[in-house]
């Protein structure tokens, strides 16, 4: 599951970003300033960072410079409300990989996204290999000791979001807001469900396991 990061003083725009980019079953995370998009980054691995330009602080640019004296190979979609050239160039010049102008348009968003995605890392990323097991996105299967298990979508987003991040302790609400999203009128006991079945259908399995913290939430550890 490709990571980006939508960073944004205007929490309409995060909440727009993040609401086109979920659709296509990107995991996002938003930050309001330059100094939370840093923050973020040094404890999450992030893919594609969406960048806006007028922010106080640190704005687009200077973030922009920053994020490549530590990370050549990070992706980053410039977006602003300036549409002039110049501004284009700046951006093209501290750093950035592409550029759109406000207002924007959420599949024009989600093409520039792919699109980056597929030039930066290729579909390959969309597989997460733990020692002889493979987790396929694209098709929703697990495969490992001799067999493909094909996985109810949310079971499947359950595990491939533990799995990406091993050993990070997810609540119950943050998986229930990733996975089933915010307005979902569903109970926390589906969690507690997908997590069982998981648990049960994996328990042989030694490449990895899902533990229960009670009072805190659920974690994956890797075991190869």
């Amino acid at each position: 599951m490709f990571r980006i990061l939508v960073v944004d003083d205007d929490k309409n725009i995060r909440y727009f970003i993040k609401e086109a980019l979920e659709l296509e079953r990107f995991e996002v995370f938003c930050a309001r300033n330059g100094e939370e998009a840093l923050d973020v980054l040094e404890k999450e691995y992030i893919d594609l960072v969406i960048v806006d330009i007028m922010m106080p602080n640190i704005d687009g640019y200077e973030l922009t410079r920053q994020l490549r004296l530590t990370n050549n190979d990070l992706l980053i979609l410039m977006i602003s409300a300036k549409q002039l050239s110049e501004d284009r160039k700046k951006g093209f010049l501290a750093g950035i990989d592409d550029y759109m102008s406000k207002p924007i348009d959420a599949e024009e968003l989600v093409l520039h996204v792919k699109t980056l995605l597929h030039r930066g890392k290729g579909v390959s990323e969309r597989k997460l290999v733990i020692g002889g097991v493979v987790l396929d996105y694209d098709s929703f299967t697990v495969s490992g000791h001799g067999q493909v298990m094909e996985l109810p979508q949310k079971e499947f987003l359950l595990l491939y979001k533990l799995l990406s991040s091993p050993n990070k302790i997810f609540t119950q609400i943050q998986l229930m807001d990733d996975i089933w999203g915010v307005d979902c009128n569903t109970g926390m006991e589906t969690v507690t469900v997908h997590i069982g079945r998981l648990r049960k259908r994996f328990e042989d399995w030694d490449e990895f396991r899902i533990e229960n913290l009670r009072g805190l939430g659920y974690k994956a550890v890797k075991r190869v």
